[in-house]
This record gives C-alpha cells, structure tokens and sequence, in this order.
C-alpha cells in the first residue's frame, strides 16, 4: 500500500491478520491506523471506518500488568466479525 492513498478494505483485513499472526505488533497496528483515522479528508465506508476503529487503540493497556484492554481472543472475534461484515 502506498502512504499517498487510503487502504482497502483487503488491506485493513490484512493488518487484522498480521496481528492475530503475531507478524505485526499491537503499536504498529496502532499508529498504522491512527494516520488513516486522523485524515479528516477521507471517506470510509461503514465496515472500513468500523474495523480502522477497532485497529486504532488496539494497544492501549487494561492495566500495570502489561495486559492489553482487548485480548487476543477478542482481536480474533474482531478478524471474524470482519470478514462476517464483508460478505453481507
């Protein structure tokens, strides 16, 4: 994906995959999606605006155990529900 242009939907899928894969980190996936949410002149549509929400704040602590607020069963729920949302 070139920095110049909005991803797909493949490409936010993508990032949801990385990171259940363990190939992507939660900061990564973070900062990956803060730049796309913070773009007030892009246009999302419904499931894209969804699934770059969730990926934005994907990293944030639940507290000083340096457990994460969404755990990995409920990034996986997400991957799922994603794909669910796609083939409506």
């Amino acid at each position: 994906m070139d920095a110049s242009r909005q991803p797909t939907l493949d490409e936010i899928e993508d990032r949801f995959v990385a990171l259940v894969e363990g190939r992507l980190t939660r900061d990564e996936a973070d900062r990956w999606a803060a730049q796309w949410v913070a773009d007030d002149a892009l246009s999302w549509d419904d499931t894209s605006w969804w699934a770059l929400g969730l990926l934005h704040g994907i990293d944030l602590p639940a507290d000083e155990s340096g457990a994460y607020l969404h755990d990995d069963e409920e990034l996986g729920a997400w991957l799922i529900e994603l794909r669910r949302r796609r083939t409506r």
